[in-house]
């Protein structure tokens, strides 16, 4: 006789579960309906803000991509996250599989490793001032300069996730390559580059999320140069007599899709390089 096995309902966590999705929903559902709203629809009490609008419109997405100059502000940012990302990932990996490999069998590595992964632990406040005087003196007070201060602010994570994915990767693989006559530049790219695509993936994902949403780093480096990311541009929106809010929302949200299409990209190797990264 076959006997139902009654499922446990885990109540804790399920409520846990309800009130993050209303955490995560709520903001997403008042950012879309201020968006279509028009502003003599904004009112003061609460009814009339979460209210849906009374017609959907794009008045105002079309108007905020004029205030901030939508599609050049769009092919800064894009030009500056994809090519920072690229970076990172060619860089990063490699210094994570050198120190990942040494670490170790040598103190002199453990040191690097250690030295780098400190830098997680440095706020940007500390480095502003130095950061604009020395990018002004070098003549990178531009966007050259903002790609450049990306990759090394995102060094200390990425280091930490490759070396510690590189744990993963059976050393066999390497010595076999080596039998068969590569040296160590053909081993790295043709057998360990390849198999660290997960950790490409979370380390791409990760550094375009913060890359993207960034104001102050373009805003301190990039200020009088003529270069505008779309973060910097919102700034438009808001002045000191108050913030636009329609204009406001529906700009964040033009400017959540390009990152939104990523994600979604490479969500199927982010969880298994994040795992695998994490383990020491």
């Amino acid at each position: 006789m076959n006997k139902k096995v009654k499922a446990k309902v885990n109540w804790p966590i399920t409520a846990l579960l309800i009130a993050g999705l209303i955490t995560v929903a709520f903001p997403l559902y008042m950012t879309i309906v201020i968006a279509f709203k028009k502003p003599s629809e904004m009112t003061n009490d609460v009814a009339g803000i979460l209210s849906l609008p009374k017609s959907w419109s794009l008045e105002n997405f079309a108007e905020a991509m004029r205030v901030t100059d939508f599609w050049h502000s769009l092919g800064n940012s894009l030009i500056i996250t994809v090519l920072a990302v690229g970076i990172s990932i060619i860089l990063h990996s490699m210094l994570g599989y050198v120190i990942g490999r040494n670490k170790a069998k040598s103190k002199f590595y453990k040191f690097i490793y250690l030295y780098v992964v400190s830098g997680m632990f440095v706020p940007f406040a500390i480095l502003m001032m130095p950061v604009v005087k020395q990018t002004a003196q070098l003549g990178l007070a531009n966007m050259a300069g903002v790609i450049l201060l990306y990759v090394v602010f995102y060094m200390p994570m990425n280091v930490l996730l490759y070396s510690g994915y590189l744990t993963n990767i059976p050393l066999a693989l390497e010595e076999a390559a080596y039998v068969d006559g590569a040296n160590t530049w053909t081993t790295y790219w043709k057998v360990i580059f390849p198999i660290m695509k997960p950790m490409h993936a979370t380390v791409a994902v990760l550094t375009a999320l913060g890359t993207w949403n960034d104001v102050m780093t373009p805003l301190v480096v990039m200020s009088g140069e003529g270069g505008t990311t779309l973060p910097l541009a919102q700034l438009n929106f808001q002045t000191q007599f108050g913030t636009n809010y329609n204009l406001a929302f529906a700009s964040y949200l033009l400017a959540l899709l390009p990152i939104l299409i990523f994600y979604l990209i490479c969500q199927k190797q982010i969880l298994n390089g994040v795992v695998n990264g994490a383990v020491k």
